[in-house]
């Protein structure tokens, strides 16, 4: 989900193309012109022209089968900015200054309380969904509307889980790993069951990818 100045002043086409990509964490021309539902061409286009803006990285990719290597585009750096960072550099200098003035457990105290009034916050609006699927989806919409790019998927394969590709306190989380605890604990209490945190690298740019396997009711 694009920062809303950003929804509103880039073209539709480059949303789609930014927010599909950081999606997948970077996609070849073809693949990405299927999942947005344009011509190959105008993928390319959209694609060279973020280049140009300097939103995108370009690099060449082998083909599956006989022939040229394939083009093959990825977020830059630079479109971190797009999406929603909630105030990191100042958020981190105001931790530090916790840290000097209370004492190195302050930072901790606080996310806790964060924390805990998110769970209260949302667990009345849990409360009445009849499944943990239910909540589960229910909850990657509120983490939606907190900033994250976030989804909730099941299938018989992968079971249930919520599969987020950017959170505005990543940089935070990687500054204060207790924190990742804290918000995995609050996410288990409101789906009532056991759910397994794992991250998978982001790329060169990106953040890592963030799933949370969420285990059926009853399982240990």
């Amino acid at each position: 989900m694009l920062l809303p100045v950003f929804q509103d002043l880039i073209k539709p086409q480059w949303r789609a193309v930014l927010e599909e990509l950081k999606l997948s964490g970077g996609l070849p021309v073809s693949e990405l012109a299927r999942r947005v539902d344009v011509s190959y061409m105008a993928a390319k286009q959209h694609c060279e022209e973020l280049k140009k803006a300097g939103y995108l990285d370009r690099s060449r990719i082998p083909r599956t089968v006989v022939g040229r290597p394939e083009i093959f585009y990825s977020l830059s750096a630079k479109a971190d900015a797009l999406f929603p960072q909630a105030g990191a550099d100042f958020t981190l200098e105001l931790l530090e200054g916790l840290k000097a003035l209370f004492g190195e457990n302050a930072p901790d105290k606080l996310f806790f309380q964060h924390f805990q009034k998110l769970q209260e916050k949302w667990q009345a609006l849990l409360s009445k969904a009849q499944s943990i699927g239910k909540k589960a989806d229910k909850l990657a919409s509120l983490r939606g509307k907190e900033g994250c790019l976030v989804r909730c998927v099941q299938d018989p394969e992968g079971g249930l889980r919520i599969e987020e590709f950017h959170n505005p306190l990543q940089r935070v989380f990687e500054r204060y790993p207790r924190a990742v605890v804290m918000e995995q604990r609050m996410i288990e209490h409101l789906l009532g069951t056991r759910v397994t945190r794992r991250e998978i690298p982001g790329g060169r740019n990106g953040q890592p990818q963030v799933v949370f396997e969420v285990a059926a009711a009853g399982n240990p």
